[in-house]
């Protein structure tokens, strides 16, 4: 009885799957996005910068992510969602990163941290379902506390990938977490008295290392400001996502929501199963 049940999900998926449109934006971003980063990494060949090589080959495999969470993980990314991914990832490497976008454009990692809030709320979203497969008893969560999970989920994403910053800044001396020039800051550690007080220093123009003005017009702010930044757009990426989950987990005809929202597919039966034959059964 449960295996005709777990067949019947499984066609229903599938006709599901039959009414609804080939994934045609999805194959050309795809293949339009892999021909650029080909082209790319044939130019860095060309020039022995060997580095920005083996970035494109990374993109190249990350390409190929949503195919395999889809494939390994059974769970049918909506063809919005999985554009977005892919962009995201050009967006972020080959754009970012070697055009330097993240330099020319000051904005271009907030984009990119709050498309990031949005896409990890979207498996977070996703979770549940999946943890709930194959288990003898399943948990259901109210649209509310489902949605809550998402965000949480995008907000812990975001702290471990300010912690890898930070890492990378201490150990390699990489400067991920992007320096800011301020003009006025408050420490106590300036206090003279030690006593707690916080001293407001403003109106700062200039700022000297070792007897060496920097020219920076103000004072150098070592990642705090770009790190509570990425958190905040973080924050704004996930809580959009989870408004849209949460439309979605209530009604479940929210057409806006579908375009984003994972959806868990049911496992196949065994193959191996056999069926019983008479001589068995008596």
């Amino acid at each position: 009885m449960d295996r005709r049940k777990i067949v019947e999900k499984l066609e229903q998926a599938e006709q599901e799957n039959l009414n609804t449109k080939p994934k045609r934006a999805v194959v050309a971003v795809y293949w339009i996005l892999r021909l650029i980063v080909i082209a790319v990494m044939v130019m860095t060949v060309i020039h022995k910068d060997y580095e920005s090589t083996f970035v494109c080959v990374l993109v190249l495999i990350l390409f190929m992510l949503p195919r395999f969470v889809e494939r390994n993980f059974r769970i049918e990314l909506p063809s919005t969602l999985e554009i977005i991914i892919l962009v995201f990832i050009f967006a972020a490497e080959i754009l970012g990163e070697l055009k330097s976008y993240f330099i020319t454009y000051p904005h271009w990692d907030t984009v990119l941290h709050t498309t990031t809030g949005f896409i990890s709320a979207a498996f977070g979203f996703a979770l549940v379902d999946l943890l709930n497969r194959n288990k003898p008893q399943h948990f259901k969560l109210s649209p509310v506390f489902l949605a809550l999970v998402a965000f949480c989920f995008s907000m812990t994403v975001g702290v471990l990938w300010e912690f890898f910053e930070f890492s990378m800044d201490y150990l390699f001396h990489m400067d991920m977490q992007k320096d800011t020039v301020i003009h006025a800051f408050a420490s106590v550690t300036l206090d003279p008295t030690n006593s707690n007080i916080p001293i407001y220093i403003d109106n700062i123009t200039d700022v000297a290392v070792n007897g060496q003005s920097l020219g920076l017009d103000g004072y150098l702010d070592i990642g705090l400001y770009d790190t509570m930044e990425d958190l905040f757009v973080n924050f704004i990426g996930a809580l959009t996502f989870s408004i849209i989950g949460y439309f979605s987990a209530k009604s479940g005809k929210n057409k806006i929501a579908k375009q984003f929202v994972p959806v868990v597919l049911p496992d196949q039966p065994a193959d191996a199963a056999p069926e019983e034959t008479p001589e068995a059964t008596e």
